[in-house]
């Protein structure tokens, strides 16, 4: 994997640049009408829908958390909730989602976010060497190892997927 420099151009390829972190960009002719964004970027690709996951902000009494889960399947926000502590989650509202991280909806990056967010990625991800996340907008990806990215974000595993 071939480290990229912040001229790759969104806050996350800048940050992990930043924090001298490997990972590769992948672009994609991204299509507005696609019903799952993240089946896109794996079908676009051409790497198992597993490895890729999408990001997922929740709402909780201790404030807005990330869940990072495979695209192949959905957040368990009831296991985010217990993961990080709290009682109850719920989907954040897609317009704080836009505004806490800086990104767009489909598009929003575990990394580089605007404001820092405890976050917790599906344990499912240490079973690859690397996987593939939002890199910032539609259309584009990064892939990075799993424990790369949990270095990135400070975050944690946990089994949040079902």
């Amino acid at each position: 994997m071939a480290k990229r420099t912040a001229s790759s151009g969104t806050p996350a390829t800048v940050a992990l640049a930043a924090a001298g972190i490997p990972f590769s960009v992948h672009p994609y002719e991204h299509d507005p009408a696609a019903p799952s964004y993240g089946l896109e970027a794996a079908a676009a690709l051409g790497v198992e829908p597993d490895r890729v996951f999408k990001t997922l902000l929740a709402d909780t009494e201790l404030g807005i958390v990330v869940g990072v889960v495979p695209v192949t399947g959905m957040l368990d926000l009831k296991a985010l909730a217990s993961a990080v502590g709290a009682k109850r989650a719920s989907m954040a509202d897609p317009a704080v989602a836009e505004r806490r991280t800086g990104y767009v909806v489909g598009g929003i990056s575990p990394v580089g976010q605007k404001t820092a967010h405890v976050t917790v990625v599906d344990e499912t991800a240490q079973l690859f060497d690397t996987v593939f996340v939002s890199g910032g907008r539609r259309g584009l990806d990064i892939e990075l190892a799993p424990d790369d990215l949990l270095v990135a974000v400070s975050g944690r595993y946990a089994a949040i997927a079902k």
